[in-house]
């Protein structure tokens, strides 16, 4: 053996021994698949219960400020027969207005979220649900709750939107249009050569049955809106606008058609519903869907409640058959049981809109942190068309630099050498 392989064997002996305890050190046991997906589905749900969202809350009767936006956590949970719908987009109607004043008698007393339409897509279905999948855009119709970033609903309370529709188109559906169907189709049985007044006529339910009295042959409309809506209303399908504020709107409507009207939609109340019964043809009908006239500033005016009850129209069943007219009344709210009977009507609406017949007009949007404002421009009638909420947070505008006090300084010196120059 040479003196290098002597010096080299110790050395290679110390490499052998660890080797060998490598060889004998226990491999590292790789983590089952399934124990693994078990964890990520523990993450994820841990993640969804802490996930915070956002709502409207009517935190009491009054004024714009009782509405607040909130934030909750742990979203809530589909049941049997139900979907978890991520919101896109709200509708305001009267009856939210009213309700804010203790005035709408079919939503809870606060704290409760109201809303009662909207859109946005399902992210979640509950047991027994089979016609819904995740990822669907869907319109949804409830009694209130929809004013919130997630909502879980009845199945049957979701349609599925058309293709083309926007979010803020889906939300205007529900309520305004429904309303206008059922009344001039179900209780007006509208036809051709017929004459119809809409009330509000630049309004949600005002535009939507101008459309729909379009969709019949050869139909007139009278419609009241202040002056300045006029062109817009007349565009949309109003054959005769009328300045409610300066004119006498049933002196109006006897001087075109002295005869009188076959329907007339009354979202008013009070002494308005007997001049609408009086401005009837025989075979007429007055359909009473609203009490806008209690509503006369933010806060519950007691006075024109009073006035509004004194003045309600009321008459007897033999005044009625003699006079040969018929009064009807609609309340949406109050056919939140009648699930098929509402889920036909709609069919109906989403088939005209793919027709191209009818088209929800969006007059704005308001993010859920404007709520107050959406809520005023609706009930100082500065709206035309739908006032839509949307449950998105309002992005930050980016805000102007000022220039810097160096620039500010020297931009007077400028203009003094210009002066000096000339």
């Amino acid at each position: 053996m040479s003196a290098e392989e002597a010096a080299a064997q110790p050395q290679q002996q110390k490499e052998e021994q660890e080797e060998e305890k490598r060889d004998a050190a226990p491999e590292p046991r790789a983590q089952p698949a399934a124990a693994a997906a078990t964890e990520e589905e523990e993450a994820a749900a841990s993640a969804s219960a802490s996930a915070s969202y956002r709502c409207l809350v009517l935190t009491g009767h009054g004024g714009y400020d009782k509405v607040k936006l909130q934030v909750k956590k742990g979203p809530p949970a589909p049941k049997k027969g139900e979907v978890l719908v991520r919101v896109r987009a709200c509708g305001l109607n009267f009856a939210d207005l009213l309700a804010r004043q203790g005035l709408y008698d079919r939503l809870p007393s606060p704290p409760v979220t109201p809303g009662m339409e909207g859109s946005g897509v399902v992210e979640a279905l509950g047991e027994e649900v089979s016609d819904r999948k995740v990822g669907d855009k869907v319109i949804v119709l409830t009694r209130y709750g929809m004013w919130q970033e997630l909502v879980a609903v009845p199945a049957s309370h979701t349609f599925l939107m058309p293709e083309g529709m926007s979010f803020e188109e889906a939300a205007s559906i529900p309520v305004n249009y429904i309303t206008a169907y059922m009344m001039l189709f179900d209780f007006g049985n509208l036809r051709p050569h017929h004459s119809v007044l809409i009330h509000m006529a630049a309004g949600g339910v005002g535009i939507a049955a101008t459309q729909l009295c379009k969709t019949v042959e050869d139909v007139t409309v009278f419609g009241t809106a202040s002056a300045t809506k006029h062109d817009v209303i007349k565009e949309g399908g109003v054959t005769h606008a009328i300045d409610y504020r300066s004119r006498d709107y049933a002196d109006e409507v006897r001087k075109i058609s002295p005869k009188g009207l076959d329907i007339i939609l009354d979202p008013l109340g009070g002494s308005d519903t007997q001049k609408a019964f009086n401005l009837l043809k025989p075979m007429g009908k007055v359909i009473t869907y609203g009490a806008a006239n209690v509503l006369t500033g933010p806060k519950k005016n007691l006075l024109a409640m009073a006035k509004t009850w004194y003045n309600q129209f009321s008459i007897n069943a033999l005044s009625l058959m003699h006079s040969n007219k018929a009064v009807c009344g609609f309340h949406l709210g109050h056919l939140d049981g009648e699930t098929e009977l509402v889920s036909q009507v709609v069919v109906q609406l989403l088939e005209l809109y793919a027709q191209g017949k009818i088209k929800p007009r969006v007059d704005s949007t308001y993010h859920f942190e404007e709520v107050g404002d959406a809520m005023r421009r609706m009930q100082e009638r500065h709206n035309i068309g739908k006032v839509i909420l949307l449950p998105e947070p309002k992005k930050e505008e980016p805000k102007k630099e000022e220039p810097k006090k160096e620039e500010k300084e020297e931009e007077p010196k400028k203009d003094e050498a210009k002066k000096e120059e000339n």
